[in-house]
């Protein structure tokens, strides 16, 4: 465990704190705006390790690839934990402090200086090199180098969408994501290469408030 982290170290208090997390968050999914696809997800982990937990510590079951098969469980569940508490949780508007200590997440400490709406839309490069992959890369050409973000954005919020018509609205992208370091990369099935990708990227704060949207774009999937 690093220092100062939010994941207990211990396998049992880091089982109670799961599950005092998902108690807290399965009561809050609706005013987080939070995936229930993934809620139910980090349950299955949850339980998966639970029961890896289990044979490893029972004297009559605990043997060295129990043990492995616990870390292993272990592993993947903190891993999908900190992408999920990282995309949705961490810079989400409608998690206030109260929320943060309720799930067991750090309290961020205030600070004097505002992170300001950013005024412009992303740059974007787009690549279609790789066979069912699109990878877009968003910068700001005023920071002088193609990773580099606006002040005060913590990073952009992807939307997309793959139809036979041209989408007119930002809102009928059905699918977004917020990637904090370009590039974003979208991965696709071979039955939907040779589709047209719709998609428009937009600048968000540490705060979550949101810059304008790109022109809608367009790429066909290789």
């Amino acid at each position: 465990m690093k220092q100062h982290d939010y994941l207990p170290g211990g396998d049992k208090d880091f089982l109670t704190w799961l599950i005092n997390f998902l108690k807290y968050l399965f009561t809050s999914l609706t005013r987080f705006n939070f995936p229930e696809n993934v809620y139910q997800e980090l349950t299955v982990l949850r339980d998966h390790f639970a029961q890896k937990l289990e044979l490893a510590e029972e004297p009559a079951t605990r043997t060295k690839l129990t043990v492995q098969a616990k870390n292993s469980a272990r592993t993947t569940l903190e891993k999908k934990l900190r992408q999920v508490v990282k995309e949705f949780l961490s810079f989400n508007h409608a998690v206030t402090d109260e929320d943060r200590e309720g799930l067991g997440l750090p309290v961020y400490k205030t600070t004097r200086t505002p992170s300001p709406i950013a005024e412009k839309s992303p740059d974007l490069d787009v690549d279609t090199s790789v066979p069912g992959r699109i990878t877009i890369h968003f910068f700001d050409k005023d920071s002088g180098h193609k990773k580099g973000k606006p002040a005060g954005q913590h990073g952009s919020e992807v939307a997309w969408l793959i139809s036979d018509t041209s989408p007119s609205r930002w809102d009928e992208l059905l699918h977004s994501s917020i990637d904090t370091k370009s590039p974003f990369t979208l991965q696709f099935e071979n039955d939907q290469r040779g589709k047209t990708l719709y998609f428009a990227l937009r600048w968000e704060n540490t705060r979550g408030e949101k810059g304008p949207w790109t022109v809608i774009q367009t790429a066909i999937i290789p």
